[in-house]
């Protein structure tokens, strides 16, 4: 479990402080025994596409991303790989070897995992206050599916570099944009839950590649530096917006339909579910998480091929 390390999330839309993007990530997969901090760990030979039994061969045929020098924000939850990139140990170790480092436009060095192969990408961007494995096992069945997914652990987050000012989110979801088309990606679906919904948002409408549709869980209309309300304005791909209506009180529901309302989509959903969960918790936490599940993959795998 990890509290983020300061700074709080600004709802710029209703004046609200939200208290559950600093929450721990209650239900991250556990940090795999034995595991030292910041030191060599060996992967295995397979993960390439998140799914038991996969091989190397599927992994991206361009150069990979140089390992970095930096300190991590938080180097009790940080292992390095073989390789020599910093990640996550919530991470298995079976999934390891898939890690890699993004560097943002402003210079600040990112863990991420890179899995699965094909032209289809997928962005999976995770809460303020939680990590990268909030969506491991979203992007664990998507990557089996065939689709190629990155997983971005935002600055300030685990493995991923420190920043003093704690701002501008949206360059960590547009170097994990470019890291998709890097490796291959000719389109992307956009999926972040609260925080990391917001900066897909603004980063995924600014980026080149086809959007093919977009997945919101409990994201406010503005977090941090960001305002998503212009940026989603001009993503007309298919959406779902998903929340629970006890979610910060109630307060989380309207933020959302801020979003949902100021949407460019045609083909537009919200889903406001009797649940006091905030963003993956819904799909990890929640008496109702194998609904959740089921909805969210579904509507990726149905869009995300374009």
């Amino acid at each position: 479990m990890r509290r983020m390390r300061g700074g709080v999330v600004a709802l710029a839309a209703a004046g609200l402080v939200l208290a559950a993007c600093s929450a721990p990530d209650r239900d991250a997969p556990d940090r795999t025994a034995g595991a030292t901090p910041d030191r060599a760990s060996s992967p295995p030979v397979s993960a390439g596409d998140g799914g038991a039994g996969a091989t190397r061969t599927d992994r991206p045929r361009v150069p990979a991303n140089p390992p970095a020098e930096y300190t991590p924000a938080w180097p009790d939850d940080t292992v390095r790989t073989k390789a020599g990139y910093r990640v996550n140990a919530c991470v298995p170790e079976e999934l390891r070897d898939r890690a890699t480092v993004l560097t943002t436009r402003d210079g600040l060095h990112l863990s991420a995992l890179v899995l699965g192969n094909g032209p289809a990408g997928v962005l999976l961007d995770h809460e303020q206050g939680y990590n990268i494995c909030s969506w491991l096992e979203t992007g664990r069945r998507l990557a089996a599916k065939g689709f190629r997914v990155v997983l971005p652990e935002y600055r300030n987050h685990g493995a991923s570099e420190h920043d003093e000012k704690n701002e501008d989110p949206d360059l960590d979801a547009e170097a994990a944009l470019a890291e998709l088309k890097r490796v291959g990606a000719e389109r992307v679906f956009l999926a972040g839950a609260s925080c990391g919904g917001t900066s897909t948002i603004v980063a995924g409408a600014a980026q080149s590649l086809p959007v093919t549709g977009l997945l919101i869980m409990s994201a406010p209309s503005a977090c941090l530096t960001v305002d998503a309300v212009p940026s989603v304005r001009r993503i007309t791909a298919p959406s779902l917006f998903v929340v629970g209506s006890g979610d910060l009180q109630g307060n989380m529901e309207r933020e959302v339909r801020v979003l949902y309302e100021n949407s460019g989509a045609e083909d537009k959903r919200l889903v406001v579910d009797d649940d006091e969960l905030h963003g993956t918790d819904m799909l990890r936490r929640s008496p109702r998480r194998d609904r959740y599940r089921a909805m969210v993959t579904e509507f990726i795998e149905e869009h995300a091929r374009g």
